[in-house]
């Protein structure tokens, strides 16, 4: 076991002693001696006391503490695990679209499973746009080399093309609605991102398995996860690069 290093040098640089801490924080001059020879973690009142009396921040004294708490938020953040994107319940998706109240943020090749179980999807992202709800879709560039190469693993060549074009003609022209914006990506996805404000489902990819074969990942943002953030930083960085799209006889809502 190492000895708290950043500890024994704070309590040198601060000019105190081992003595003068256990005193000032209330603790046994031992206690003090554990938390540098064993590193013990001490109690919350007396790490908040330490940091005060060294002038540093319990979290360089104990690092280890804040690694604990961002990997117990992350914990936290996992809702459910779905063996494969079928397992999740219709109630959920619909519950989820329905209860968008800031942020919509879809990323995925064709998604037209959407559309097909919610046929007023297209009018309800519209609807939604008009009352304040910023909505970021992004699909696959159908002439893109990326979703031919995607439909030629998964077996079924041009249909996931065709699949993307029925999604996009779903669409409509929900994209001249405020706060509403469609772009087309080139990307390669390692997996399909479904963000409802602070609820996300995670459809990971699998080489040669089609999207609803493959798992699906229901995480909630809680503070100090680091799991929601990862996967939404994602997304900006493929949304960035992506291309606004242009409908041809686009459909009225």
């Amino acid at each position: 076991m190492m000895a708290n290093e950043r500890l024994r040098m704070a309590i040198v640089a601060a000019g105190l002693s081992i003595e003068d801490l256990a005193r000032r924080v209330e603790v046994d001059p031992k206690t003090v001696e554990r938390w540098i020879s064993k590193e013990r973690i001490p109690h919350r009142r007396h790490r908040w006391s330490a940091g005060q009396v060294l002038g540093s921040e319990e979290t360089y004294l104990w690092p280890t503490i804040e690694e604990s708490a961002v990997r117990s938020a992350s914990e936290a953040e996992l809702v459910k695990l779905y063996p494969h994107r079928g397992a999740v319940p219709q109630t959920l998706w619909t519950s989820l679209i329905d209860g968008v109240g800031r942020n919509l943020d879809i990323l995925v090749y064709a998604g037209l499973f959407l559309f097909d179980s919610n046929p007023d999807l297209g009018r309800t992202i519209a609807e939604k746009g008009r009352s304040g709800v910023r909505s970021r879709l992004m699909f696959g560039e159908p002439a893109s080399k990326v979703l031919m190469d995607r439909g030629n693993e998964e077996g079924i060549g041009e249909g996931l093309i065709a699949r993307v074009r029925t999604s996009l003609r779903y669409l409509g022209s929900v994209q001249e609605e405020p706060g509403v914006d469609v772009r087309l990506h080139d990307t390669i996805l390692y997996n399909s991102l479904y963000r409802f404000d602070d609820d996300l489902l995670v459809n990971v990819h699998v080489h040669g398995a089609p999207a609803p074969h493959n798992p699906v990942i229901h995480l909630r943002r809680v503070p100090g996860g680091r799991l929601f953030r990862h996967y939404l930083d994602s997304f900006d960085r493929i949304w960035e690069h992506a291309k606004p799209y242009t409908p041809t006889s686009p459909v009225k809502f």
